[in-house]
């Protein structure tokens, strides 16, 4: 496993285990939602934003310069998410130290999961991953990035 791999599952990995709420309601939902939402047309990026609470689709933008083939790729992040409890970024990260490709492995159905960044699991402290927060439409490291970071001000604020 190369040196940058190692460092960068090292990092995801650290913000998963930081990045954890005291609760996760409605409300959370959409002020975490527009706050991303926020970001993004403030920095003109064509993302889709998706916010889950366990089944159930809390929040949902598409901004302009996406396409309903982002839907897709959000459904199988958030499938990957809770499939293994785990970002959808840390999930191909992994795949990737072991020499392996995330969606080529014998037991993942590349249909519906992607180790692609972009969905990170909502956490709450005690309780454990209670839903998603999705980014579609940028690369997926910047996918990713763009989730944590208004993760990181949403705790902040």
């Amino acid at each position: 496993m190369s040196e940058d791999i190692t460092a960068l599952v090292a990092q995801v990995e650290e913000q998963e285990r930081r990045l954890v709420l005291t609760r996760f309601t409605h409300d959370d939902a959409w002020r975490l939602g527009t706050l991303l939402v926020e970001l993004a047309r403030a920095r003109a990026l064509p993302v889709t934003v998706d916010i889950t609470r366990g089944q159930q689709q809390l929040f949902h933008a598409a901004l302009p310069g996406t396409a309903a083939h982002n839907d897709v790729w959000i459904a199988r992040k958030v499938a990957t998410v809770r499939e293994l409890g785990t970002s959808s970024f840390l999930a191909g990260l992994q795949a990737r130290a072991r020499g392996e490709v995330f969606e080529e492995a014998p037991w993942i159905d590349a249909s519906r999961l992607a180790g692609h960044g972009g969905a990170f699991p909502i956490t709450v402290a005690g309780v454990g991953v209670v839903g998603t927060l999705t980014v579609s439409g940028l690369p997926q490291a910047d996918d990713h990035a763009l989730a944590v970071e208004a993760l990181e001000l949403f705790l902040a604020g």
